[in-house]
């Protein structure tokens, strides 16, 4: 992402320039909108669109931003997606090294997510970080049976584990959504509903987001990533003919 100094005496051209400083760039350039996770009585179901932008123009419209990570997790993310393939080089360097020890286990979700969560501290500390937000979620089975996990770390390094999780514009208008209609007991169809639902909210209401979505899901029985489909709109809503009208202000 960014140009770092090349080796030898000369100075990089910001030096030069800024009086002893190097810059570097840091701009996200090709990203992905928001990513909506949840457990349900079997799993975890995480959902997004497969559009990415570059910069405000809605450039690709076929981009998968889930994936399998081992036997046990699946991965989102928001953001970069160039930073996103260099994630999953990563994952993938870790699972083969994990499958080399053939000691007959296997990195769980708890474990990626805590080493998914060293990388992007350790790269902000650099001030280079990967430009994402990513979801991390799966099942595997513990001393209490199937436990299920869900969490989330962003690109500073800040992260936690819940019930539910919505990245980008989604933190802001599906979150209420999901605390409001989640349960711990909703079956796979019911959480494919609640998940459509926040969906279509933020198809609504955010222009990076594209009406081609992609779910997957994770049970013990492994991870299925089903083909992308599109959801019924309907765009004839009089708050949409005319948003301005009634505002406060100069919008």
């Amino acid at each position: 992402m960014g140009s770092h100094a090349a080796g030898g005496s000369q100075a990089p051209p910001a030096a030069a320039a800024g009086g002893g400083e190097t810059q570097r760039t840091q701009y996200p350039y090709v990203t992905g909108t928001s990513v909506i996770a949840l457990k349900y009585k079997d799993g975890v179901i995480m959902a997004c669109d497969t559009g990415a932008s570059y910069g405000s123009t809605l450039r690709y419209k076929s981009v998968e931003r889930i994936k399998a990570v081992g036997k046990h997790s699946l991965i989102g993310a928001s953001g970069e997606f160039s930073d996103f393939q260099e994630i999953l080089r990563y994952l993938d360097e870790l699972t083969l090294s994990d499958h080399m020890w053939d000691d007959g286990n296997s990195l769980g979700p708890k474990e990626i997510h805590s080493y998914l969560t060293r990388v992007m501290y350790n790269r902000r500390n650099k001030f280079d970080p990967l430009w994402n937000t990513l979801v991390l979620g799966g099942v595997k089975k513990g001393p209490k049976g199937d436990e299920k996990y869900l969490g989330m770390v962003n690109m500073i390094g800040t992260h936690f584990e819940e019930n539910h999780v919505a990245t980008g514009f989604g933190n802001h208008l599906a979150i209420p959504i999901l605390r409001a209609e989640w349960r711990e007991d909703m079956t796979f169809e019911e959480a494919v509903k609640l998940v459509e639902k926040c969906l279509l909210v933020l198809l609504y209401r955010d222009r990076s987001s594209i009406n081609k979505f992609q779910i997957a899901k994770i049970t013990t029985e492994g991870s299925t990533i089903y083909p992308p489909y599109s959801l019924k709109t309907y765009w004839g809503f009089s708050h949409f003919e005319n948003p301005a009208q009634g505002a406060v202000g100069s919008w």
